[in-house]
């Protein structure tokens, strides 16, 4: 994944209350409230918090191991004051699709600028979750961001037609934080 950071212009305005120039990847890490749990008294010595590391698609990838053809880049972006939550500062009636093309393999990196978790769910094809080394984890449907935290995946769009991306957190989906695909 690259580690230039690359906002959008559309990222300076009233739906964007703050950016994150300096992300990590940190799949190991737990989220917020689940960090530390045994030195704080709130489970027994031993046990820990499972989290993205820790996964691993048993049967492999689904895709063979072609390079991505491009990558593309999102920011998660949000306003408190206003409750708006967009793509790249665009809360849904505002932006484009995202358009794909079918069989095409893409490397999709989402930085997660506001001070929120969001599980990101991308319709009709699965996403394969690597490490900041490129290895590829676990396939998944629904990707949780972490605040400050740069998720990187591959995808192969199989199926024609229009999807839907959006935050799991169907009150920040409603607030905007919906985009549409396009595989075509």
């Amino acid at each position: 994944p690259s580690s230039t950071i690359r906002h959008a212009r559309t990222e300076y305005g009233a739906s964007v209350d703050q950016r994150v120039d300096t992300p990590s990847t940190n799949l190991d890490d737990p989220g917020i409230g689940l960090r530390n749990l045994s030195q704080r008294g709130l489970r027994p010595q031993g046990h820990r918090v499972l989290t993205l590391a820790d996964l691993q698609s048993i049967d492999g990838v689904l895709d063979d191991r072609r390079p991505p053809a491009r990558e593309l880049e999102l920011h998660l972006t949000g306003n408190m004051e206003r409750y708006s939550w967009s793509f790249d500062g665009l809360e849904f009636g505002k932006s484009t699709p995202v358009s794909l093309r079918h069989n095409e393999r893409v490397r999709i990196i989402l930085q997660n600028d506001t001070m929120m978790t969001h599980p990101m769910h991308l319709h009709g094809m699965w996403s394969e979750l690597e490490t900041d080394q490129g290895e590829l984890r676990v396939r998944r449907h629904t990707i949780p961001v972490q605040p400050a935290q740069r998720i990187s995946f591959l995808t192969t769009p199989h199926d024609l037609g229009r999807w839907a991306w959006h935050c799991h957190l169907l009150f920040h989906m409603d607030a905007g934080m919906f985009r549409e695909v396009v595989v075509s």
